[in-house]
């Protein structure tokens, strides 16, 4: 059964009752359908912008789109859960303003920067993708964007080049000073892999998820809070680190460069809250390399260690967890079966990462039905899900 609340027959058909920009009815036989996943990262947080390693997987909750050229410029592109309808033109400036279409008008305007010819289309967009919840609805958003109105250029580019063009158009369009890796994710996820990436060398390759586990997501039901100003002042905190200790050491460059022994010997010159930034980025790329070592050899005890150590920084030293999210950890981590668990994404609300035993997905739901609404007064989501292929043509639509 697709994970997808609405079958691809309902975008065609919700598509097809549109006009194109010449005035006649959309050909049925023009219409192309585009996924693109969101992602779960599994470790190495707020790591990505500081060029260190990240381990995220793409997943199968996605956007999709219906999607049809139009003769004219215009891009207009319909909700399909509500109907709601929005456009731009190609060829006039727009401003963003703080709504989806940005996302849609940022990857025009960074393709357009790239020197990759644009088309106008008539669109239907659909997702089951949570929105604020980490899971990188947005850069979900791009990546389709970026396959409707590229076309075959994007099918045939790089799709490590495809992620740096959805990138630009976030920090130079939208103004998040996101990292690499949601739109990287998105744009070259595996089926059954997780993938180390190198967010310096942007090398990067498939790390294969134990087939004894089960990914689950938990929704803390909290909308993730933190807006583009918290994320950019945890940016600004990291480089103000890096300014700091390159009088120790000229060589620095990121807080990739600095190592847990020159951190703990020139701290002194940080700020207390910039040096606990600092502190977080530095053990968490350790933490990184140590996990995938610990997932290949089938060091389960290992990789619990390290989500857990992983959590703990967040909260403590990045300040970026909530009491939902740090609520559906100790609930997870007292489930007998459940490896590992760790918040997820930016942080401030969101979600939970979880490695799971088959046996004991039912007793992890059941354990959050029972103890966290009254620990929160929330609802959680139990999400299970499976790492999956990256962004591309849908080339078989499901039956509605």
């Amino acid at each position: 059964m697709s994970r997808i609340p609405f079958a691809t027959t309902d975008l065609r058909a919700a598509l097809l009752g549109q006009p194109t920009g010449g005035g006649g009815p959309i050909d049925a036989d023009t219409v192309r359908l585009i996924r693109a996943p969101g992602r779960v990262n599994l470790i190495g947080e707020h790591t990505d912008y500081n060029l260190g390693f990240v381990l995220p997987a793409a997943i199968d909750l996605e956007v999709r789109m219906a999607v049809a050229l139009s003769p004219d410029r215009r891009v207009e592109l319909t909700r399909l859960e509500t109907g709601e309808r929005a456009s731009f033109d190609l060829d006039q400036p727009r401003p963003r303003d703080g709504s989806w279409l940005d996302y849609i008008a940022g990857v025009a305007w960074a393709l357009a920067e790239a020197g990759i010819p644009t088309s106008g289309i008539r669109a239907v967009i659909a997702s089951n993708l949570p929105e604020n919840a980490g899971l990188s609805s947005s850069a979900a958003i791009e990546l389709a964007a970026a396959w409707a109105l590229g076309g075959d250029a994007i099918a045939i580019a790089n799709p490590l080049d495809v992620a740096r063009i959805c990138q630009r158009a976030e920090n130079g369009y939208v103004g998040v000073m996101s990292g690499l890796m949601d739109q990287f994710a998105s744009a070259c996820g595996a089926e059954g892999r997780a993938l180390l990436l190198d967010c310096r060398s942007l090398e990067w390759r498939p790390v294969r998820l134990p087939m004894s586990l089960r990914l689950v997501v938990l929704h803390s039901g909290s909308p993730r809070k933190l807006d583009g100003s918290a994320y950019n002042e945890r940016r600004s905190q990291c480089e103000a680190a890096v300014a700091a200790l390159r009088e120790a050491d000229p060589t620095i460059e990121s807080l990739r460069d600095v190592s847990p022994a020159l951190l703990a010997a020139e701290g002194h010159r940080l700020d207390p809250v910039v040096a606990r930034r600092a502190e977080h980025v530095v053990a968490e790329n350790e933490r990184v390399e140590a996990a995938v070592i610990a997932l290949e050899e089938g060091d389960l005890a290992t990789v619990g260690e390290l989500f857990a150590a992983s959590h703990r920084s967040l909260r403590e030293l990045y300040e970026v967890t909530s009491p939902e999210l740090d609520a559906l950890v100790e609930i997870a981590t007292g489930v007998a079966g459940v490896v590992a668990a760790r918040m997820t994404g930016a942080g401030f609300g969101g979600c939970t990462v979880n490695l799971v035993e088959p046996d004991a997905v039912d007793d992890l739901a059941a354990a959050v039905t029972r103890q966290y609404q009254s620990r929160t007064g929330l609802l959680a989501r139990v999400l299970p899900v499976r790492a999956a292929a990256g962004a591309g043509w849908l080339e078989t639509p499901e039956p509605a």
